[in-house]
């Protein structure tokens, strides 16, 4: 004896035959019903016309509701064969939706602007925990640089604080500041409270200002990204007691839809040349992966102290802060294993020299470590002139008519541009301070740089 239920979808658990006829008159040709049949069948069981609803326009055939057979609460079928409240009377069988009638109202209001969204993150910081999901434009950022850009209010020392004590969170784990997130990652966020900025009239003049002096150091440009020709002196982000700086100046550029220039690297203080600046968040994220894959080529020019023995060499150390709290802390040689030591290597040649005691070099770096240059330099008993963290040579004299500033300059940059892929090729010019120097030692600032020939790994 047979004890299967039977199925739903036809009498008696059969399925339709093809080539039968429907008590509408049109023939079966399969087992599926079209989309047509399911409309008319619903609208039968709700007692509705089924041309009315008809979602191609056209007439439908008349067809006279049948009225549903009562069927005992007893029946234990009941419960799965009843129709959902408001979907059809009791007991009929369930059948597909009818097809959404199309929402005629008003178009959605517009959403928050980019400066909108990051004003109401800031203020929801000091509230209490929250958790960020990461958007797929910020795949690749550096866990520092997210929340920097999520958060501008907040101190980048700050930044560097709440990770490195442990206090966020991505994906239920500690995170160290240079990890990178990917898409869909969850950043916790502890509660913190910012320093509420003064409530100030806008500068419309100083705002012009600022902006007239960005664009004064503009090498390269185009609509993703530019390069600047940072001076010496200006910093690059803020910190304690530094109000004026790269990244605040950027604020002057910000466009009508809330975007503001992003910075994709660094530079010391003191350190000329070359820095990028991306227009939009894809192109940050973009140009920060070339730096990362070290598909981006640099090369630096610094006056030293003394004249190497050999004009070509290549440096290979470890460095670690002395001071690991200290964001601008000292680096030292390490060695492989110690806390906080991270690999560095660079590439040198020398261009030229004075009277055997200054140097012109010429750097390739391949990491890009804190102070890597400067203390690579100082390694090999060659620190640069003006360095005030690692020049130590006892009993020397700065020759007159060179300043006593770091003589270090970005000299150019070669990346591939975040869109086309093709090479960015840009040069800086000495920086006045550098320049004299060049003129007082006879240096020609057209002369070839055997660095160029250097190993690129």
């Amino acid at each position: 004896m047979n004890t299967r239920p039977p199925r739903s979808g036809g009498p008696k658990g059969r399925k339709p035959q093809a080539g039968k006829v429907q008590s509408n008159g049109r023939a079966r040709t399969g087992p599926r019903t079209s989309a047509r049949d399911a409309a008319e069948r619903a609208a039968r069981n709700r007692g509705d016309d089924a041309g009315a609803r008809d979602p191609w326009g056209g007439a439908a055939p008349a067809a006279p509701a049948r009225a549903p057979k009562p069927r005992a609460a007893a029946d234990g079928a009941l419960a799965r064969h009843t129709a959902p409240a408001g979907r059809g009377a009791p007991g009929a069988k369930p059948g597909p939706r009818p097809a959404p009638k199309r929402h005629e109202g008003p178009a959605p209001a517009p959403g928050p602007t980019r400066r909108e969204q990051r004003a109401a993150a800031s203020a929801t910081l000091a509230s209490g925990v929250q958790t960020l999901m990461v958007e797929p434009d910020e795949a690749g950022m550096r866990i520092d640089r997210f929340l920097t850009a999520r958060f501008p209010l907040l101190p980048f020392t700050r930044v560097q604080s709440i990770v490195r004590k442990g206090e966020l969170r991505v994906d239920g784990k500690r995170a160290k500041p240079n990890d990178r997130l990917e898409p869909g990652m969850s950043v916790r966020v502890p509660p913190l409270r910012l320093d509420q900025p003064s409530e100030r009239p806008r500068n419309a003049a100083r705002e012009q200002d600022d902006a007239e002096f960005i664009r004064s150091l503009i090498l390269y440009e185009d609509a993703d990204m530019m390069i600047l020709n940072k001076p010496f002196g200006l910093a690059v982000q803020g910190g304690s007691g530094t109000v004026r700086h790269v990244d605040g100046l950027l604020a002057a550029l910000t466009g009508p839809d809330g975007q503001k220039p992003r910075l994709v690297h660094r530079l010391d203080k003191d350190t000329a040349g070359c820095l990028i600046i991306a227009k939009t968040r894809l192109a940050a994220a973009t140009l920060a992966k070339s730096f990362r894959s070290r598909a981006a080529r640099k090369i630096y020019w610094a006056l030293t102290a003394g004249v190497p023995r050999v004009r070509q060499g290549r440096v290979s150390t470890y460095l670690a802060k002395e001071e690991p709290t200290d964001a601008d802390a000292r680096m030292r040689v390490a060695k492989h294993g110690d806390e906080g030591a991270s690999h560095a290597l660079t590439y040198y040649a020398m261009v030229d020299q004075a009277a055997q005691k200054l140097s012109w070099l010429s750097f390739k770096p391949v990491t890009g470590r804190t102070h890597q240059l400067r203390a690579h330099a100082a390694h090999i008993g060659h620190p640069i002139v003006g360095d005030p963290k690692y020049f130590s040579v006892e009993n020397w004299e700065l020759p007159g008519g060179i300043q006593n500033r770091l003589h270090l300059l970005a000299r150019r940059i070669v990346i591939p541009h975040p869109r086309t892929g093709k090479p960015v090729d840009v040069s800086a010019p000495l920086p006045p301070h550098m320049a004299q120097s060049w003129n007082l030692l006879g240096f020609d600032a057209t002369r070839y740089d055997p660095i160029v020939e250097a190993p690129e790994a």
